[in-house]
């Protein structure tokens, strides 16, 4: 196995970040020990880089320019884009979260890598829903509704911790009025968050 044919194989796929486990599926005929020298020689070379252990980012023989919300999704899963990275996306809140926030039905978690930082919030598998697939170039990133953005903040941030303040939040509160109403509900009863104290909050 050359760098080469693994660069052609993964390009094909559209791996840009991919996992030892992707490589022996295109090489079933190597050695683990043989792929594992190959991938370390080339993460010498500056060929790849290691977001964390077992999964790679391709970033050779160009600049794939690859979306931090796509590699937070590849970093661990299942998980969906959330919280204050979703809400500064649709522009609920103004700021630009440091971290890519995440939710997850796996434990919380963080990353650190050359990237940044990438924060994972746990939840419990029934309210692991209200995202879709957002198209970023050649990229699927899963992110959440903006209604599922906001109940998923508004449950950690207000629901958990009873020192919130609406009137400290920097939320667009225009944006918030165009909301869907009847998502905002179903969403924040995955929480048992009822309808009194989901206004109150906003």
């Amino acid at each position: 196995m050359t760098f080469k044919e693994l660069y052609q194989s993964l390009e094909k796929n559209g791996l840009y970040v991919f996992s030892a486990g992707d490589v022996r599926s295109f090489y079933r005929n190597e050695s683990g020990a043989n792929l594992k020298r190959s991938i370390l020689r080339w993460k010498n070379r500056g060929w790849l880089y290691t977001l964390k252990r077992g999964l790679y980012e391709l970033t050779y023989p160009k600049d794939f320019t690859i979306p931090d919300m796509y590699i937070a999704n590849k970093l661990y899963s299942p998980s969906y884009i959330s919280l204050e990275t979703a809400l500064s996306y649709y522009s609920i809140i103004p700021e630009v979260s440091m971290a890519v926030t995440s939710i997850t039905t796996k434990s919380t978690r963080r990353f650190k890598n050359k990237h940044g930082l990438f924060i994972y919030h746990a939840i419990q598998t029934k309210a692991f829903t209200g995202y879709y697939v957002e198209k970023n170039g050649s990229f699927n990133i899963l992110i959440a509704e903006p209604e599922k953005a906001l109940i998923d903040y508004l449950y950690f941030r207000a629901h958990r911790n009873k020192q919130f303040n609406p009137a400290e939040e920097r939320l667009d509160r225009g944006i918030i009025a165009r909301l869907n109403r009847k998502k905002l509900k179903k969403y924040a009863s995955l929480y048992n968050i009822n309808q009194k104290e989901l206004y109150a909050y906003l």
